[in-house]
């Protein structure tokens, strides 16, 4: 479960007939499940399947008359993701690895009742060759396919975890998408601290926007990088809970347009032009959960 701990704004940009207009969003919550459960567990492969559903819910205080299309998909019917994915760890001698994973989202303001076509899901894949020279360190580098930014692009990336010999201290580092620096309180607790770069690409206009062509295939280009302190502790067993509270940046709030669901790739240095340029403020966040973690 999760919410926002500050109002902010949301000024949504001019769009075809439409005017700039900003609401105040008083609480943005939700829940969020995911598991994952390894289907081969052997020495030389490790192979593992899961799945997630994240709903967001956007309660918004907007001047009355208020008409504009993005607040009302925000405020009417807020964000979905249902995503599926596999991971899959490769040892290919004693020190030096293959580790794939590969995720399948259907992102939308859709209802439970009424899924959206599969035309409109994204597809993220990540690829990386690493090393483990000691019991202490594991690196690699690699190459993904990603939304994290919010829309379509490939980047390098470059995972370092290393624990001290103490055991106390360490790093959990894949980077550009997350980063931190652990704590180890004692065998049953511990503390985190870092950023994540969370986002994805979300199909709007699912429901009560009719709005023509070539207007009415809209994708939400939502990306946040979280700035956060994360305590987690072992209640019995596999049981464990865990207490986030972090900062959130808006990366990206923009939305383009995608007909029929068929992206396309600005990257870094493209020069498309967004259907409606946004913004959005920086709240506080909390965050709380129960994970089911084997042993």
């Amino acid at each position: 479960f999760f919410k926002q701990k500050t109002a902010y704004e949301i000024t949504a940009g001019a769009f075809s007939s439409y005017q700039e207009e900003t609401a105040n969003v008083l609480l943005t919550h939700g829940v969020r499940i995911g598991a994952d459960v390894p289907v081969i567990s052997r020495n030389n492969l490790i192979v593992q399947l899961g799945g997630q559903f994240w709903d967001f819910a956007y309660d918004l205080d907007r001047a009355p008359g208020s008409t504009h299309p993005l607040l009302n998909s925000l405020g009417q019917n807020g964000l979905k993701t249902f995503g599926l994915k596999a991971t899959v760890y490769k040892p290919l001698n004693e020190f030096s690895f293959l580790l794939i994973q590969a995720n399948a989202d259907m992102n939308g303001d859709y209802s439970l009742s009424e899924f959206q076509s599969l035309n409109y899901n994204r597809y993220s894949a990540a690829a990386l060759w690493g090393r483990r020279p000691n019991d202490y360190l594991q690196w690699g580098v690699g190459l993904s396919r990603t939304y994290r930014a919010g829309e379509l692009n490939y980047i390098p990336v470059i995972l370092y975890n290393k624990t001290s010999l103490s055991g106390k201290w360490g790093t959990e580092i894949l980077f550009p998408a997350r980063g931190h620096v652990r704590y180890r309180v004692n065998a049953r607790s511990l503390v985190l601290g870092g950023f994540e770069l969370e986002g994805n690409s979300y199909r709007i206009g699912n429901q009560n926007m009719a709005l023509a062509a070539p207007f009415d295939e809209l994708e939400l280009r939502r990306s946040e990088l979280r700035f956060r302190l994360n305590y987690q502790r072992q209640i019995v067993g596999f049981i464990w809970m865990s207490v986030q509270v972090g900062y959130r940046v808006m990366y990206s709030f923009n939305v383009d347009a995608v007909p029929e669901g068929k992206d396309f790739f600005r990257g870094f240095f493209g020069d498309q032009p967004f259907a409606m340029e946004n913004s959005a403020g920086n709240p506080l966040y909390a965050n709380f959960s129960i994970n089911l973690v084997s042993p």
